[in-house]
Formats: structure tokens, sequence, C-alpha cells
């Protein structure tokens, strides 16, 4: 099994609003050539899986009071494109994240 690649990314808005913010903006990401197919919400937990290029992947998220853990799972034949992948999730949800 891949290992999956982990980032955190930091945020001031506590808990709730930053869970209320990817909750809603995650419907509306728009990454370029990824669909996100299924997202699933355990209180701070978010499990989701995206299709990237025609393969499937698998990742979550913790929102935690001061950040958020993102972890993506690629299939081997991803997993060269593992950190471009992370940078531009990470990227979307560091917008979602920002003070407003």
């Amino acid at each position: 099994m891949p290992e999956p690649v982990v980032i955190t990314i930091p945020h001031r808005l506590g808990k709730e609003e930053a869970i209320r913010r990817l909750k809603s903006g995650l419907a509306s990401a728009h990454l370029p050539f990824v669909t996100i197919d299924r997202e699933i919400w355990n209180g701070d937990l978010l499990e989701f899986s995206l299709t990237g290029m025609g393969h499937k992947a698998s990742g979550s998220a913790l929102v935690m009071n001061d950040s958020v853990r993102l972890e993506l799972v690629l299939p081997w034949l991803l997993q060269r494109f593992a950190e471009l992948a992370l940078k531009g999730l990470a990227s979307r949800t560091k917008l979602l994240l920002e003070k407003k």
C-alpha cells in the first residue's frame, strides 16, 4: 500500500469556523484535472475520494483549533505526482481558510 503524503496547514479561525468554510468551499473547489467524488464528515474529520487523470485516490482532513492536517494516498502510478497533487489541494484549502 502506498505511503500517504501529509501536510499541515495553519489557520487562525478556530475549529468550528474552519470546518464551516471547508464544508461550504469543497463543493465548489476547482482543481485542474481533479474531481472530488465523495466527501464524508465525521465531526472534525473529513474523509474524501477523488479522481485525477483517470485514477482514484483517497485522503482525509483533520481540522484542529489552529491547523488542518491533510493526508493524501495516491495509487502507485500517481506517486510521482503526490507532492504536486498535495500542493494543489493545500493551496485550495489555504484559500478557504484565509481570514476575511
